[in-house]
């Protein structure tokens, strides 16, 4: 018969065990890059904020070095502020980087149905498809190129009329064009459904998005039965969601049952779809051309507010970009992207405004499918592994002066991202050493031709066409200073609302801007 004693030891023994493989959840493995120290259980989580990411990030660079990692509860998170290291990883070991970690509170919104959260498969591969095949540069430049061009001259009409509302009419552009090409209708007013209500969504998506906004269920399940603001937050905008979607196929059918096909990626789906099935369920399917409007129009409107902001705060960099410019328009017309090698100066603005404030300072997370070794650190299976894309903007090892915007960066780098991007010389790539606004790796936004084909157009066209200045207060003609670091605090950074002041260059760059209005309309009317 036992002891007391003994009992007593194996009762000990099974009641501690449990107990130490509870205190070890939260620990950093020994052989994982270096971070902050975590506390049993939580890791790290108390110390993620729950706005700002990106600028965190920085500070942990700073402090533990280019690659860190972070514990929330058991997940592992590895942080990459080195170019060499995204490289080696990212990039040459995109079979096992490019999948994406699962995250409740976005898998709940979308009931799972979003091309860019979700992890690789059939169902990835196929939506992937509907976006390669309609937003390359081939098909851009040979026959999308129309669209962009006649709602940059009425945006420039816009503008014309009411300078004050620039920061709405540069959001109304890209949506406008995304939405022309995307579903086949453009966004005709500050008060359409296609800009209303898609900002509307997208406002409150972007704060439902943010990491640290909500609780970390993903580490510990149990926490999704928590009450709270996140929760109302979550079913609100699962519900706008839905609707909106709902909404936009619903105007899609309606027009198409009378007969009104149209030139835009959705009736081409659907028409293939009538031939040939999917393997999409109906949401998936109207989510995806919702997530490709999400895309294409606020990421970009981000990014051409913000080439606003700095072009009012640094004007003397208006003058370099005009005398290219200048040379090749005149007074006659406005710049195309047919005269994008000619102007070099302009995509060097560009370039700077996406090292600058990039939209996504943090990125999204990619996840890591088998463990992995790097300069003898360990990167375990199913880690979360970002890129700290503001770190690296922001590093004075990297850009001497980093926090001033100057586009003289870019002078030996003229072509457009994506053709350095593929450059297997990392260090002469345009997503780096300069920046990674598209992202790295295999998951780097598809969409990114589009975007800098807007971004170019818009920013040559006001160059062109406007001086641009802080504005006057109208009571004491001061100037009222813009403040650059006001942007929003989201997973996507935007500039908040801000006026510039907008003055026609000359009569004839006038002219030429109301001349174009009408045909530009005529044209785009097909979309309305």
């Amino acid at each position: 018969m036992p002891s007391l004693l003994a009992i007593w030891f194996a009762v000990t023994v099974v009641l501690a065990y449990p107990v130490y493989r509870l205190l070890q959840v939260g620990r950093r493995h020994p052989r994982m890059p270096p971070g902050p120290p975590t506390v049993p259980i939580l890791g790290n989580a108390l110390q993620i904020p729950t706005t700002g990411l990106g600028k965190k990030f920085k500070e942990w660079a700073d402090i533990y070095g280019p690659i860190f990692s972070l514990k929330v509860g058991p997940t592992n998170i590895v942080v990459l502020c080195d170019r060499r290291a995204i490289n080696n990883l990212l990039d040459k070991k995109g079979s096992i980087y490019s999948d994406r970690p699962f995250n409740y509170v976005s898998n709940y919104v979308t009931h799972g149905d979003h091309l860019t959260l979700e992890p690789q498969g059939p169902s990835w591969r196929e939506k992937r498809t509907v976006v390669t095949r309609n937003l390359n540069p081939k098909i851009l430049d040979e026959k999308h190129w129309k669209v962009q061009e006649a709602e940059a001259v009425i945006f420039m009409n816009n503008v014309l009329r009411d300078p004050d509302r620039i920061f709405h009419y540069a959001r109304l552009y890209t949506v406008s064009v995304a939405g022309s090409l995307i579903w086949g209708h453009r966004a005709t007013s500050l008060d359409s459904f296609w800009y209303k209500d898609f900002y509307e969504l997208m406002d409150l998506w972007l704060e439902t998005q943010e990491p640290g906004a909500n609780p970390p269920i993903d580490e510990f399940p149990l926490l999704k039965y928590l009450p709270g603001h996140w929760k109302k937050r979550a079913d609100k905008c699962r519900a706008m969601m839905d609707d909106m979607w709902d909404k936009a196929r619903a105007i899609v059918d309606e027009r198409r049952a009378r007969g009104d096909k149209r030139d835009s990626f959705i009736d081409a789906k659907i028409d293939e779809v009538n031939e040939k099935g999917t393997s999409l369920s109906p949401h998936a399917f109207n989510n995806l051309f919702g997530e490709l409007l999400e895309a294409g129009a606020d990421t970009t409107a981000n990014h051409i507010l913000t080439l606003i902001l700095a072009l009012a705060k640094y004007p003397q960099f208006q003058e370099k970009a005009r005398r290219e410019i200048d040379a090749v328009c005149g007074t006659e017309r406005a710049p195309v992207f047919t005269d994008f090698d000619k102007l070099p100066y302009v995509n060097c603005i560009v370039k700077e405004g996406m090292r600058w404030r990039p939209t996504a300072p943090a990125g999204l997370p990619h996840m890591v499918t088998q463990d992995d070794e790097y300069e003898g650190m360990l990167i375990p299976k199913g880690s979360m592994v970002f890129v700290g894309i503001w770190a690296l903007h922001h590093s004075e090892g990297n850009y001497a002066k980093h926090d001033e915007f100057n586009p003289d960066r870019y002078l030996d780098h003229p072509k457009l991202a994506n053709e350095y991007a593929v450059n297997p010389d990392y260090m002469n790539r345009d997503n780096s050493p300069h920046h990674y606004g598209y992202g790295a790796g295999r998951r780097m936004c598809p969409g990114l031709h589009l975007a800098e084909r807007n971004m170019w157009r818009i920013a040559a066209k006001l160059l062109w066409a406007f001086d641009i200045s802080e504005p006057l207060d109208p009571v004491t003609g001061e100037v009222v200073h813009l403040d650059e670091n006001a942007y929003t605090s989201a997973i996507l950074l935007c500039p908040l609302p801000f006026k510039i002041k907008a003055v026609p260059r000359s009569p004839a760059h006038l002219a030429c801007i109301e001349r174009e209005l009408a045909s530009a309309m005529d044209f785009m009317s097909q979309w309305n």
